[in-house]
């Protein structure tokens, strides 16, 4: 089976996403270039799998260095795993996705952000605990 992860970065209230971008982006500030940088090399030589709106977001070189798999909402989770045995696999793309993957990750990188302003969008701790998480 496949190692499944998620890398994220959240607000210091937990806020993800504003009108569908993370609510710092943009921001040139050096903690936030370090999480987009960080998550770069994180994923490096990795599986990464996101919603199509999470892919389409990518810069054209992280293809180079990644294999990017685009899901769509009728696909099973296990028969997506499935394609990747023993490969670290990266789950991207935000709750929806995580809604239904959460049960699959054993890690969560999880990087709090200096960013406490306004979200239509929150990390549910649930994620969390949806059975991945504590199984080594």
């Amino acid at each position: 089976m496949a190692d499944i992860r998620v890398i994220c970065a959240i607000g210091q209230s937990g806020q993800l996403g504003l009108d569908g971008v993370l609510p710092w982006e943009g921001n040139p500030g050096r903690p936030f270039v370090e999480d987009v940088e960080r998550f770069f090399e994180v994923s490096r030589g990795h599986v990464l799998i996101a919603g199509p709106r999470t892919v389409a977001s990518f810069p054209a070189f992280v293809a180079e260095t990644r294999t990017i798999v685009e899901i769509r909402s009728h696909e099973d989770p296990e028969e997506v795993l499935a394609r990747f045995p023993d490969r670290v696999v990266y789950i991207g793309g935000g709750p929806r996705v995580w809604d239904v993957y959460s049960k699959y990750v054993r890690h969560w990188d999880i990087n709090r952000m200096p960013y406490d302003g306004p979200a239509d969008t929150w990390f549910d701790p649930a994620w969390l605990l949806a059975g991945g998480a504590g199984r080594r």
